[in-house]
Parts: C-alpha cells; structure tokens; sequence
C-alpha cells in the first residue's frame, strides 16, 4: 500500500478538528428527552438511551478491533454512515421500536468513532514527526466540539419550539457532511498485522497495557468520568422541566434546555483557553482529581435541590471533559502499541460504558411509571451516584501517590 503523503496526513490533522466539530452537531441534545417522554413515558426515554449506550457497549470493542484490522478510515466512514441512517430514521419515528433501531445505530455510529477518531489523529501526526503537538491537537479539536455541542443546542432548543422533529432533520444535514468530509481523509501508516502470530502479540500487548499500573489508572478514571459526565446529561431535562413547571413555565423548556447547553459548552470553551496552564501550575494528577470530583459534586448539588438556582451548577457539567480528556489522551497514547492503540481505547470506553448503562437500567426500573419524571426519582438515582463517586474519588486519589500519573519530564 502506498503511503500517504505529508500534505494528506497535515490535512488529516485538521479535518480530524472539523469532523468533531460536525460529529458534536448534535442539535436534539437538548430536547431528547424531553421528545421521547412527551411521546411515549419518562420510563421509555431512559430505556432508549440505555439501548443507545448498550449498542455502544457491545460494539466497542469489535469496533476498536475493526480499526487495528481494517483500517481507521474505514471504520470512521462506517460509524458516519451510521449516524446518518440513526438520523434519517430518528425524524421519520413515532413508536419504541423505531426509536430503539435508530438509537442503537446511533449507538453504533458512537462505538465506531470510539478511540478510532483519537487514533487517526496520533498516527497521522506521528507519521509526520508531530507527535509532541498531540495534547495541543486535541485541545483543539475539544474547543471545535464544544463550539458544535454550543450551537446546536441553543438552535436545536429554538427548533424544536417550532417543532422537535426540525432539531432531528438539522442532525441528517450534520452527518452528511461527516460522512463526506470522513471519506476524503486518508488512512496513516501504523503498524499491521496479518498473521496468526502476530495476532497473539497483538493481545499480549493487550494485556501488557493492563499490566501497567499507570494505564489501568486512567482506565478506571476515564471509564468513571464518562459515567458522572453523563448522568447530568439525562437528568438534565427533566429537573429543568420539574424546575420550570414550579414556576410556571413548563412551555419554555426546550429553549431553556438548549439555553443552559449552549452556556455550558460556552464555559468549558473558555476553559479549553486556560488548561494547559492549569496542568502546567496544578501538575496531571490534582487537575484530573479535581475535574471528576467536581463532576461528583454536580450531580450531589441536583440530588440537594430541585431549585431553578442549580441550573447554574449544571453548566459546569463539561468543564471535568475540558480539563481531562485532551491530557488523559496525550498521556496515555504514547504508552500504547499501535497494532492494539484503537483496542485499548475502545475497552476503556466499554467499561464506561456497560456501567452507565447498568445504571440507567437500574433507574428505569425505579421510575415511577408516569409520562414526566418527578424530582424525587432524579434525587434518589443522583443521591447514590454521589456516594459511590465520593468514595471512587478517595480510592483514585490513594493509588495516585503511588503511581507515576505525570509524564516524566524530558
């Protein structure tokens, strides 16, 4: 196979910032919620977004696996195609079962993307002899993400004041032009396997990479910080709309919704501007404990009260991402053989994942079978959340003082 010139791999490197950027157009976000328990119950919305986050969990990692086989690129337009078909089929639903297929797909399109995305951008900058710029990059791409997720929402929520269908039809437009802009990047040179003994030393790289204790920190870490990350995301709603119904302005609720969204993404944008600085003063290991437990934190705040006020702490919600993912990735990355980068990440994501899932299912089960979701069920689910990520906190923090969670410097 030919490799790739430095002009493509370069331009690699900034299609990588603008493919986050589409893939974050996410302009239901703030109203999906919202639309699912209005057509069908509060119980069905977290069911369908338990299915999305199930589909994830089982394709994880065949699809990290399909990466470090295949090919990244390959995998990447497969996961927009994905999304695509999830966005077609998501403005033409009405029942469970379209719903189901289309948040599995979307599922499916997320499992793709998982740790491919992060992978395509390390090679092709170390193909290039750039490698060093990988925390640089990735903050960047954040910036560009948080930028989309910003947008969206805010426009989304307007939308669906008209009609929440339109925020699904905006999505189509989004995904078409991921899926265009995914099939012209080019796919970089990384190191293949192609034989049977080479494929038993991709897994014993595998479980060497579970062997070092550094790698299995952050692996625990991040799976915990997708878990928290998520949990404002779907309580989000409907305490904003619990919030707003006490004060009479149940109607406003997509726009408001989109409105806290786009602030939040504002304010971890601001915040992308300041964290290299922060790790630099703070040092890896204080700023990354300290973004999840004010991740813990946030979810402890909304299971204390139901007051209009907490909005405002819920627009920190992706300040921890800000402040963790882009390190976290740069630290990690270079301890990762490339037959089995893409793998690893892709498991890491799975752990996350299958315990996120497992608790939307157990909170499914604990709702109260009513079309909205009542105060009282959010605060019991974000009440033990809180006590199970106060105590992970401590634990993380103990194994912190013995393991060499910085990079050594040069």
């Amino acid at each position: 196979m030919t490799s790739p010139s430095h002009s493509a791999l370069t331009r690699n490197i900034s299609l990588y910032r603008w493919s986050r950027f589409l893939r974050s157009l996410l302009f239901w976000q703030a109203i999906w919620f919202l639309y699912y328990q209005d057509v069908l119950s509060a119980s069905d919305a977290i069911l369908l977004y338990a299915l999305t986050d199930i589909a994830t969990t089982a394709l994880e990692v065949p699809s990290g696996y399909m990466s470090d086989r295949l090919g990244r690129r390959k995998t990447l337009i497969a996961s927009a195609l994905a999304g695509l078909a999830a966005a077609v089929l998501l403005v033409f639903g009405g029942s469970f079962l379209l719903f189901a297929i289309a948040t599995m797909l979307f599922g499916a399109s997320t499992a793709f993307s998982s740790g491919t995305d992060e992978a395509i951008l390390f090679e092709s900058l170390a193909a290039i002899g750039r490698e060093d710029e990988i925390e640089y990059q990735e903050i960047i791409a954040w910036r560009y993400s948080f930028t989309a997720l910003a947008l969206s929402a805010v426009i989304g929520g307007a939308l669906a004041m008209i009609d929440m269908k339109l925020a699904y039809v905006a999505v189509v437009f989004s995904f078409a032009g991921l899926t265009w802009l995914t099939w012209i990047m080019v796919e970089p040179p990384h190191e293949e396997i192609t034989n049977n003994g080479a494929e038993q030393l991709r897994w014993r790289h595998i479980l060497g990479n579970a062997r070092n204790p550094v790698l299995m920190w952050f692996f625990v870490l991040s799976a915990l910080l997708y878990a928290f990350s998520h949990l404002p995301f779907v309580f989000g709603q409907p305490f904003i709309l619990e919030a707003l119904d006490a004060m009479g302005f149940a109607s406003s609720a997509p726009l408001v919704s989109g409105t806290v969204t786009a602030v939040m993404m504002a304010i971890s944008v601001m915040v992308s501007l300041m964290a290299v600085k922060m790790r630099n003063t703070l040092g890896l290991p204080v700023l990354i404990l300290g973004a999840f437990a004010l991740q813990v934190a946030i979810s402890g705040v909304m299971a204390l009260s139901d007051s209009v006020l907490v909005l405002g702490i819920m627009m920190l919600r992706m300040v921890p991402d800000a402040l963790t993912r882009p390190f976290i990735l740069g630290r990690i990355q270079p301890l990762l053989p490339d037959d089995s980068r893409a793998t690893w990440l892709s498991l890491q994501s799975f752990v996350g994942r299958l315990l996120f899932a497992f608790a939307l299912i157990v909170g499914a089960i604990s709702t109260t079978d009513v079309s909205t979701m009542p105060y009282e069920d959010i605060q019991t689910i974000l009440a033990v959340a809180t006590i199970i990520g106060t105590t992970a906190l401590a634990l993380l923090a103990l194994f912190a003082r013995k393991i060499a969670i910085d990079a050594p410097s040069k």
